[in-house]
């Protein structure tokens, strides 16, 4: 499979508060963070690569990335609700490459009607997180960065668990 173009990572954001907030989901720090990570770890399971530039950090309360991070810590605390205002940059969609989009769009249908906290305790049921905070205590601050080989392999091997359990042979 030919690896996707690599979108900004801003705009990545941009775009799932629009797409969410526009939808009436509810959304807050805490899940946009795991939806970000889900995006970049199901991009890398379907061999596509990257979706964006940017590392997740096996933080306490789940996979995060320092640079989003960074863009709300002084306005938004871990469960702040996120809005429109929010937004940067209101053309994010049709400044991502077509193939990430389609690919966030995927993603936002399967994670999106979920809580933070859901998709924090699913995050925390699941080997690249656990791997990466293997040897800190649960409430221990924890910078280290979530390993996408893992990831890919990972979320990879869930696509084939999901085949088989369907009768298929896993195209993976």
């Amino acid at each position: 499979m030919t690896k996707q173009e690599q979108a900004d990572i801003n705009n990545v954001v941009d775009y799932i508060v629009v797409k969410l907030v526009e939808g009436g989901v509810s959304l807050t720090v805490l899940k946009l963070q795991k939806l970000l990570f889900y995006v970049q770890a199901w991009s890398l399971a379907f061999g596509k690569g990257r979706a964006f530039r940017g590392d997740f950090q096996a933080w306490i309360h789940g996979p995060v990335n320092r640079e989003i991070y960074d863009r709300f810590k002084d306005t938004h605390s871990l469960y702040s609700g996120v809005a429109l205002a929010d937004v940067r940059n209101g053309e994010a969609a049709e400044a991502l490459p077509e193939a990430v989009r389609l690919h966030i769009d995927e993603v936002i249908d399967s994670y999106g009607p979920l809580t933070g906290t859901q998709l924090e305790a699913m995050t925390h049921a699941e080997k690249p997180w656990k791997h990466a905070r293997q040897g800190m205590r649960a409430s221990e601050r924890c910078e280290r960065v979530i390993d996408e080989p893992l990831m890919a392999e990972f979320y990879k091997g869930q696509l084939a668990e999901l085949g088989q359990a369907a009768g298929d042979s896993p195209s993976c």
